[in-house]
C-alpha cells in the first residue's frame, strides 16, 4: 500500500445500480478510467472512502464503488469528492456510520473529521451521504 494512503474506511452498499458511481451525480468528482467498467443490474458491493495525503500535507478524499463478483472485490468507480479538496483540508480521521459493518439498507453514512488549520484545536466535523438512490451529499455536520 503506498505510504500516502492515510485513511480507508469501507462501509454501506449497493445492489442492482446498474450504472458506476460517477455516472450517478456528476458533482461528486472526476471519474478514473475505471469508469468504463460497467455492472449488471444483479450484482452487489460496496463504497469506500480513501484519504490520500498531498505532497503539501494536506488530503484528498476518493469515494470508491467497489463490485463484489467470483473473483473478488474490484474497483468499478473512483471519484474525488472534490468539496474536500478545495478546501485544502487535513484529514485527521473517517469513520463509518457503525462498525459492525451491516447495513439495513444500501447507501453510505460516514463522518469525516478534518482540519482546514493545522493548528485548530478541534477537528471540524462532515458528513458524506450516499441515500439508497444513489444521491451524494457532502456537507459540514450539524447538531
Amino acid at each position: 500500500m503506498p505510504a500516502n494512503i492515510i485513511f480507508v474506511t469501507s462501509t454501506g452498499y449497493w445492489e442492482e445500480s446498474g450504472d458506476p458511481l460517477s455516472a450517478l451525480d456528476p458533482k461528486a468528482g472526476t471519474a478514473t478510467d475505471n469508469q468504463s467498467a460497467t455492472i449488471s443490474p444483479t450484482q452487489r458491493g460496496y463504497y469506500k472512502l480513501v484519504a490520500v495525503r498531498q505532497p503539501e500535507g494536506n488530503a484528498h478524499i476518493f469515494l470508491q464503488q467497489v463490485v463484489l463478483d467470483a473473483a473478488g472485490p474490484k474497483v468499478i468507480s473512483s471519484a474525488e469528492l472534490e468539496e474536500f479538496s478545495a478546501m485544502k483540508a487535513y484529514v485527521t480521521d473517517i469513520r463509518p456510520d457503525t462498525s459492525d459493518g451491516v447495513a439495513a439498507q444500501p447507501g453510505l453514512f460516514a463522518t469525516v473529521y478534518l482540519k482546514t488549520d493545522p493548528t485548530a484545536l478541534e477537528p471540524e466535523t462532515w458528513t458524506v451521504l450516499i441515500d439508497d438512490i444513489g444521491d451524494i451529499k457532502v456537507e459540514r455536520e450539524t447538531n
